[in-house]
């Protein structure tokens, strides 16, 4: 770990894994339990490339370092990416993780199709409807499709994916069937499924879902609910592993 300086608006943070740390700016969006989710749901191999489409910090790419051969991660927002890489100084990863400051709706002038094993994705959320524009905060704005559509994601992900890749991806259940439709589009068959519950009796408000280029049709593994936090309040045993704490 090397020397660390903290900026105005920065703090850090453990990720409890493998001793790395993160810096957040708190004037921009920082990361929270989607992206951690993400990072643990996906299986990877350690001969594998990997790409994230907007990486945001870089929580996702220091995350599952240790997991693959190499993760490339792509980010629009300048002052994001600058912070991404940082963090991947920081940690002494240079060699493992390559930011790249840029825009995946032109994917095809930043990568060479069909170069990455995996794709991994966690989007703007919410399509932005006439006269939300200018009431959002910094915050909401990134949940909200202003940079990238989900066309636009799973576009980006065909592209960056070679034939029997994987993408996986952290979304609303509410816009399942938009995204089993566009994947459909761009030829990957959803495989495996994770609802994720704030409490035992509540709705899901997340979902993980993994997709595979070219598969066959059908096939796909529905995994019992994630749950977050227990009655009272605290984070469920498995929150708790997935965040290195139980």
């Amino acid at each position: 770990m090397r020397e660390i300086r903290l900026n105005e608006h920065e703090r850090l943070d453990d990720l409890m894994r493998s001793g790395r740390q993160i810096i957040q700016n708190t004037q921009e969006f920082c990361f929270s339990l989607d992206a951690v989710l993400l990072a643990h749901f996906v299986k990877l191999k350690r001969s594998q490339r990997v790409l994230e489409l907007g990486t945001g910090t870089g929580v996702i790419p220091l995350l599952i370092a240790d997991m693959a051969a190499r993760v490339d991660a792509v980010e629009l927002n300048p002052v994001m990416a600058k912070l991404a890489a940082r963090n991947v100084w920081i940690n002494e990863l240079e060699q493992k993780i390559f930011v790249r400051e840029g825009d995946f709706r032109q994917i095809d002038s930043l990568y060479p199709r069909e170069s990455f094993d995996v794709v991994l994705a966690n989007p703007p959320y919410r399509p932005v409807r006439h006269g939300q524009v200018n009431r959002m905060s910094g915050v909401a704005r990134a949940r909200h499709e202003f940079t990238a559509s989900l066309e636009d994601v799973v576009t980006a992900a065909r592209y960056a994916l070679r034939f029997g890749g994987h993408f996986a991806m952290v979304h609303l259940p509410e816009r399942l069937g938009e995204i089993i439709t566009a994947m459909h589009a761009h030829q990957m068959e959803p495989k495996r499924l994770c609802m994720v519950q704030p409490r035992e009796n509540r709705a899901p408000n997340m979902m993980l879902i993994e997709a595979v280029v070219g598969a066959a049709p059908g096939g796909l593994r529905v995994q019992p609910p994630l749950i977050v936090h227990e009655a009272d309040g605290g984070y469920t045993r498995e929150i708790l592993q997935i965040y290195g704490m139980a």
